[in-house]
């Protein structure tokens, strides 16, 4: 057990502190153990005190280049030890997605720095946590990892306010996930957009994969090219300006206006047919019913979806060196699908990299 426990608790990479003082400057002040320029120009940059707008937000999450930021934000009230800070942040990052734990963590070391104006406490914390996977204490509360389960993160969002918002249009959604489309996700409030994107990969539960989430992205020349390094993601902005970077999406969901568009270049990719109408009709079926848990509507996704991996069975074979399935084209074609489904299956097999090369 202690050893499972280690190996959980070795998920976090580094705990930092942001500071705003009476001057209204904004500095990285610590951190532990060190980071590089460019993800501390990052975390700066995602923390709200160097927004213009000053408007707080007390939690963002997002990920860059394989590491996940949790960042939580307080303004110091007038009582606190802390007398030239009017707010400050507490940044972790870490290798998994779970927001809710780390949102726990960091409420609990920010109270920590509000009481003894020091890091060294946080610090002592953080190591406690990393080594034993808890940290208890009388007046802060306590915090223990195996309390936040992956899974628990994965279903926490709602599919069913997704499908409440777009209807059948959802459907758009599940097919640019399921071909590994990139999707671009706009909303001015930060919230909203993490709310949804964070959502969308339940649509595709077989591969519960959220590697693919990039919760909050800025046109940063260097963000953007991490992006544009992924063959397929979930992004998300709160500048309108991305709306005109058609090279960064194939679907682009204007969250704020409840619109979905499919760009140019992958209309042929995703033309729709009678097997999408079904899948939509299904997802709309399953979230409009009020006896069901989000949860069980993903499941129902689920279920349509390995269907539709059974569909391909019949035409995949084991490729000559032995190693994976491919698809037989000809097959699929003597087969006679509808246009749409036929066309749906390849792209659907180009994205699971059943092609021969």
């Amino acid at each position: 057990m202690a050893a499972a426990e280690a190996v959980d608790t070795q998920l976090m990479l580094g705990v930092g502190l942001i500071e705003k003082d009476t001057n209204g400057e904004v500095l990285w002040v610590w951190c532990y153990p060190s980071t590089t320029a460019t993800l501390r120009n990052l975390l700066l940059r995602k923390c709200c005190l160097t927004d213009e707008s000053k408007l707080l937000h007390p939690f963002v999450f997002g990920q860059y280049r394989r590491t996940w930021f949790y960042i939580t934000t307080i303004e110091v009230p007038d009582s606190s030890v802390l007398i030239k800070v009017t707010h400050f942040s507490i940044v972790l990052t870490a290798k998994d997605f779970n927001p809710e734990k780390y949102a726990a963590f960091t409420r609990i070391l920010c109270r920590m720095y509000l009481k003894h104006g020091s890091p060294v406490k946080m610090m002592e914390s953080y190591i406690a946590v990393l080594t034993k996977g808890i940290c208890q204490s009388e007046e802060n509360g306590s915090f223990l990892s195996k309390d936040f389960d992956a899974r628990k993160a994965y279903l926490a969002g709602s599919i069913k306010d997704i499908v409440s918002q777009f209807g059948m249009e959802t459907v758009i959604l599940h097919t640019a996930l399921m071909l590994k489309k990139r999707i671009v996700v706009y909303h001015p409030k930060i919230e909203a957009v993490q709310e949804f994107t964070r959502t969308l990969p339940a649509l595709v539960w077989h591969r519960q994969d959220w590697t693919i989430l990039h919760s909050y992205v800025h046109l940063d020349a260097d963000e953007l090219e991490a992006l544009q390094m992924c063959p397929g993601y979930i992004a998300g902005f709160v500048d309108l300006e991305v709306s005109n970077r058609s090279d960064l999406y194939d679907v682009f969901v204007n969250l704020a206006d409840s619109e979905i568009t499919i760009a140019p270049l992958a209309k042929e990719a995703m033309t729709m047919g009678k097997l999408h109408k079904e899948i939509g009709q299904l997802i709309v079926q399953s979230a409009e019913d009020p006896e069901k848990s989000d949860s069980q509507v993903v499941q129902d996704i689920s279920l349509k979806t390995r269907e539709i991996f059974t569909n391909l069975e019949p035409f995949s074979e084991v490729s000559g060196d032995g190693e994976k399935l491919v698809l037989n084209f000809e097959a699929l074609k003597q087969r006679r699908f509808p246009p749409a489904t036929e066309n749906f299956l390849y792209h659907l097999a180009a994205a699971e990299q059943m092609l021969k090369i």
